[in-house]
């Protein structure tokens, strides 16, 4: 019997296909009549590796060109990280699988393996994200955070070259690509509050093709996606973008799902934290709902505390 193929629209960086490669496997496993063809996509994003993301538009520039493939059906299906996926989608677009969730903690490399509580006052540690760039300076205040681009292994080539003397990672994205062995610490949710859908995988297809969305349900995992979707709805109300630090973290604890979230400034000053505890939600729109409530008291908040000079 002759195979139906899909096309997917995937980045080339070695994450970016590591992560589709073993999403479209998993996928096979669950359906042998499809088979799976590579469209591979350089995005904005991947142009621009001589500046943070926040100077240049956000993580969104790393789907424009993807999402077009879609459209113009030159690509059936898409796989991102979720955290790079903004809350608002073409409306000729959807989320059809989120599947199950890889650890959603930020790690650590230094540049000789030694913890972060040991490296020098004054060293330079590396991260373009002004969510890990705010939490990094509660924890050492005493290290000068600079920015640095790159993919997986550049960030950490340049941390053995000590470029910087450490760098933050996902560790989803370690795990993924087989390099958890070069880091030197995981950071535990305490210390360092996960972007929103770190170590989340959400596949994009074009809401007129239910057959794909009925394939692309068979690797839907139904907790992940209802977790994630009160992180987003956190960013979704504080309207985050790379140029905020914001964080939301949502676990499932028996019957409930406790979410925790962070919001400051683009300065990063500000800083206001928030939690809540609510009965597990039954859908993704009540979930999404529960993570605007407070994703807008944070906002109210971080807008109600007077700025630096004020």
């Amino acid at each position: 019997m002759k195979k139906r193929k899909i096309v997917v629209a995937t980045r080339r960086s070695e994450l970016a296909l590591a992560q589709c490669r073993q999403t479209l496997r998993a996928l096979e496993a669950l359906d042998p009549s499809v088979e799976f063809e590579e469209l591979h996509v350089v995005t904005t994003g991947d142009k621009i590796q001589d500046r943070p993301l926040s100077e240049v538009g956000g993580k969104g520039l790393f789907l424009k060109e993807i999402e077009e493939a879609l459209l113009e059906g030159r690509a059936d299906i898409a796989v991102h990280s979720l955290k790079d996926v903004p809350p608002l989608l073409h409306p000729g677009l959807a989320l059809g699988c989120i599947p199950p969730r890889e650890d959603a903690r930020d790690a650590v490399v230094t540049f000789d393996g030694r913890p972060l509580s040991a490296v020098e006052a004054g060293r330079p540690i590396g991260t373009s994200s002004l969510r890990r760039a705010l939490q990094i300076k509660l924890l050492r205040p005493d290290l000068e955070v600079v920015p640095i681009r790159g993919n997986v292994g550049t960030r950490i080539q340049k941390c053995r070259d000590r470029v910087v003397d450490a760098t933050l990672l996902a560790q989803a994205g370690a795990n993924r690509l087989g390099v958890a062995h070069e880091l030197s610490e995981t950071l535990s949710i305490d210390q360092c509050l996960p972007a929103v859908g770190q170590g989340a995988l959400a596949i994009e297809y074009r809401v007129d093709a239910p057959d794909v969305l009925e394939l692309l349900s068979l690797f839907h995992d139904r907790d992940t996606a209802h977790l994630v979707a009160a992180e987003r709805g956190v960013l979704g109300a504080v309207e985050g973008d790379c140029k905020t630090p914001v964080a939301a973290y949502a676990v499932r604890e028996g019957d409930e799902l406790w979410l925790r979230a962070l919001l400051a400034r683009p300065d990063q000053t500000g800083l206001e934290r928030m939690e809540a505890r609510a009965k597990f939600p039954s859908d993704w729109q009540s979930a999404e709902a529960l993570g605007a409530q407070i994703g807008a008291a944070l906002r109210q908040k971080v807008e109600g505390t007077s700025a630096p000079g004020s």
